[in-house]
């Protein structure tokens, strides 16, 4: 997707007091699906995502993302989100992790810290540096 389409989707979901926290485009069955996820501080809802779709897809169908058909799909990305990229662990501090690390293995913490070259993680009262290359898979913990 091009940055410009990217950059005017933040834009847009920044009009609504939102945060665009990822775009993705994947394909389930033989439909493919424009997935936009958003956050906001006070939570999202479900009529937050109906206002924002709507203005997206009035967006969408003069500036398509794609060649070919898709289907648009605004939504939180959940309490226990991916975190795939700098920005989603800086738009994360002070929650708690699970991350796969290699060669350690399954790490729960609290995220002290994120910069553009990884993370620093609070397990147990002891901060630890991890490098995003040393991450296999990371995503929020909620302790239900």
């Amino acid at each position: 997707m091009r940055n410009e389409i990217r950059d005017s989707i933040a834009k847009i979901v920044g009009s609504f007091g939102a945060k665009l926290y990822d775009i993705e485009i994947v394909t389930e069955f033989e439909d493919t699906i424009l997935r936009v996820m958003i956050v906001k501080e006070v939570g999202v809802t479900l009529d937050l995502c109906a206002d924002i779709s709507r203005e997206l897809s009035l967006f969408l169908d003069v500036n398509p993302p794609m060649e070919q058909a898709y289907r648009l799909e605004v939504s939180s990305p959940g309490i226990e989100r991916k975190l795939t990229k700098p920005y989603h662990f800086q738009n994360s501090l002070n929650e708690k992790v699970k991350l796969k690390i290699a060669d350690e293995g399954q790490v729960v913490g609290v995220l002290k810290s994120a910069d553009e070259n990884g993370i620093v993680v609070d397990i147990d009262g002891v901060e630890k540096t991890i490098n995003y290359s040393q991450i296999n898979k990371a995503r929020t913990y909620f302790e239900w």
